[in-house]
């Protein structure tokens, strides 16, 4: 149950942050996983018409993020370094990233993420190193 209360925190976090005023996701935490959920809007789109790749890159890295944050109850992770793969436009609809922890040791974990369309096609896969601060998760960085 204790698990359950952190990923709450996590999730009201991550919606409270200020960036996401704009973007409006969803979220849903479990245990190394983490679904981040948003509807298409012309506001993210490039001159060509389809969702930016900045878009992709804050869903993708999202969703590995929370990932990893939903086994680490005591501080914030922090992003490394991370890739992405950009596969197919989006013009339409909802998108759908999911990432899930691959590897963790005692400070560094791997996770990956697949962003969907609505038709659960593949749009842009990432993967990304993640490390432990020293930042407490705390009221100080959102975490309530």
């Amino acid at each position: 149950m204790a698990n359950e209360a952190h990923y709450r925190k996590l999730e009201q976090m991550y919606l409270s942050a200020p960036t996401n005023e704009y973007y409006r996701p969803g979220i849903q935490i479990k245990k190394g996983e983490a679904e981040i959920r948003m509807a298409v809007r012309p506001e993210f789109f490039h001159a060509a018409h389809a969702v930016h790749g900045s878009v992709y890159f804050k869903m993708l890295d999202d969703a590995a993020f929370f990932a990893v944050n939903s086994l680490v109850e005591d501080v914030f992770v922090l992003t490394a370094e991370f890739n992405l793969y950009l596969l197919r436009p989006i013009q339409q609809g909802e998108m759908v990233s999911r990432g899930r922890v691959i590897h963790r040791s005692r400070r560094l974990f791997i996770a990956e993420s697949e962003l969907l369309d609505s038709r659960e096609r593949i749009l842009a896969r990432g993967s990304g190193t993640f490390l432990r601060s020293e930042i407490p998760l705390n009221a100080n960085v959102g975490y309530i």
